[in-house]
């Protein structure tokens, strides 16, 4: 639905339908008022009518799709319980922590690569090791639905992980924490640190991202009880696709 009021400036429309999507009276899935639409309603020229829904696909408000109508963004979060995916009952029991997110979708994980590396300044710095020590490597994707909405990069010390599962594609049940956890170097304390920002070029192209969609970067360290650092592991997420939720007991 388009209010009447003519000869307002692209923002004030912007901030109308904006207004029109956070009350619902534009709800999720539904088009939203093209260039002529906007055009005929506010009495602006074909510009202002563009730099308006520009305006809501910079804020991820919409999506458009070439040949289709600009709609309004759909939010289906994947709800990452942090607490419990990381929890030993999780891992210990097989269960990967991939399905604690997403349960009944159709998941997939896809690109995996494993590779043996020198370790850069960065890396060792976060496995506490010396830079140029060799560590495996393992780079994956998840798809939902056929929709990748994370990528997930995970560095371990080749002293732990040479000739195990670790450095082999599949990793069994219940993943590498389970390996770990085989090889006397369960992990028992996780650290994340979080910041969102906009995507590379790279990263719009590996998680399909719609136009102004910015990344939930999560970096995790995993330690054991007497403090050695065993993983990190640097995901990249669907900021539109995800719900990070943790409960903290004091």
């Amino acid at each position: 639905m388009v209010s009447k009021k003519r000869g307002v400036g692209y923002e004030a429309i912007a901030d109308i339908l904006r207004s029109h999507i956070a009350s619902g009276e534009l709800p999720a899935g539904e088009k939203v008022p093209s260039e002529n639409d906007l055009m005929e309603a506010y009495g602006v020229g074909r510009e202002t009518a563009y730099k308006a829904l520009q305006l809501l696909r910079d804020d991820g408000l919409t999506v458009s799709r070439q040949g289709a109508p600009t709609r309004v963004r759909k939010f289906e979060p994947i709800r990452r319980y942090a607490n419990k995916r990381l929890s030993a009952s999780v891992w210990g029991n097989g269960t990967s922590m991939w399905d604690i997110d997403v349960r009944d979708e159709k998941t997939k994980v896809t690109d995996v690569q494993v590779t043996r590396l020198e370790s850069s300044s960065k890396v060792a710095s976060a496995l506490n090791l010396t830079r140029g020590e060799p560590v495996i490597r393992r780079s994956r994707r998840y798809l939902l639905d056929g929709k990748p909405v994370l990528k997930a990069i995970s560095y371990l010390p080749a002293e732990i992980a040479d000739g195990t599962a670790i450095a082999e594609d599949d990793t069994g049940p219940g993943g590498i924490y389970a390996r770990l956890a085989d090889l006397g170097h369960a992990p028992s304390v996780f650290r994340e640190e979080i910041r969102v920002r906009m995507p590379s070029k790279e990263e719009k192209v590996q998680l399909k991202l719609d136009r102004g969609t910015p990344v939930i970067v999560l970096v995790r360290t995993a330690s054991t009880a007497d403090g050695r650092v065993v993983e990190v592991n640097e995901m990249t997420m669907d900021s539109a696709s995800y719900i990070l939720d943790y409960v903290i007991n004091v």
